[in-house]
């Protein structure tokens, strides 16, 4: 993190501190904002590969979502569609667009709303559900799904409400398992106190009309039908370990576990090995 970044986020706990003294509804509403709110928009160098790319775009809630989209040289044998983490952006996985194009299949990959070259400010899983929806509308259906981090959470409840079967594929590498333990994570970091964090669940019920619990991949695994390869590092400290073993205790028959050590949270989808596999279970 850079000291500018450092500097900001400090004025900012500083003065949710100071908001939270006054009214702990408010204070919560600034830092659920803030919990929404990218610090990093990720700019990558065009790679070869997007630069051969269709360029695509819609709107949503006035926000213009950006995408690309490649055919194979033969007929496609299948679609499929990339979805990035918090942070992050497509051209993150050229080498993984770049694998499925060789294997004949057809690629779609789109910026989330606040990221790559998408409009916005603010992201919730909500409005990355709704993206998702509505690039399967337009542009679907697909046969296979792969998603990193916050990109999971959003394909799970996404395709909980949606019809797919045992064909379908979905690959999870490092998938943000539970909001709540994120939420435990952005508290602690900004300390602040119990109340704030109880205006805060009760602003995320009131607004999605669903508690906080709710949106986990463990819960949205129950309606779950298809193929799942589940890629995770055992020292991830993003999205930890420990919550992905409560899934793998549930012995979903449909689900396949994949660890390794040593790679954490975002180098886990550029090792080669994890790639190798990623591309042959799609």
């Amino acid at each position: 993190m850079k000291l500018a970044q450092k500097l900001a986020l400090r004025y900012v706990k500083a003065k949710l501190h100071m908001t939270a003294l006054v009214s702990k509804k408010k204070a919560a509403g600034k830092a659920l904002k803030l919990f929404s709110t990218p610090m990093l928009r990720s700019k990558s160098k065009t790679t070869p590969v997007f630069s051969k790319a269709e360029k695509l775009s819609f709107v949503l809630e006035d926000h213009v979502i950006v995408g690309y989209h490649w055919l194979p040289k033969q007929a496609p044998l299948k679609k499929i569609l990339i979805l990035h983490g918090f942070e992050s952006n497509s051209k993150k996985f050229s080498a993984y667009i770049s694998a499925c194009l060789k294997k004949g299949y057809e690629v779609f990959a789109f910026d989330a709303p606040a990221h790559g070259e998408s409009g916005g400010k603010q992201i919730t899983l909500p409005l990355y559900i709704a993206t998702v929806k509505s690039i399967n509308k337009f542009f679907g259906p697909f046969q296979s799904f792969m998603a990193h981090s916050f990109g999971g959470l959003a394909i799970t409840h996404f395709l909980e409400n949606e019809w797919h079967d045992k064909n379908t594929r979905l690959v999870l590498i490092a998938p943000a398992t539970e909001t709540k333990t994120a939420v435990d994570q952005f508290f602690q970091f900004l300390d602040l106190d119990a109340e704030t964090r109880k205006e805060f669940d009760d602003l995320i019920t009131e607004r999605t009309g669903h508690p906080q619990e709710y949106f986990s991949i463990r819960r949205a695994m129950q309606n779950i039908k298809a193929s799942v390869l589940w890629v995770h590092d055992k020292e991830d400290e993003i999205t930890p370990l420990s919550d992905v073993m409560n899934v793998k205790a549930d012995n979903h028959n449909n689900i396949e576990f994949i660890f390794t050590k040593g790679l954490g949270h975002r180098k886990i989808y550029r090792d080669e090995e994890v790639m190798k596999k990623v591309v042959e279970f799609l």
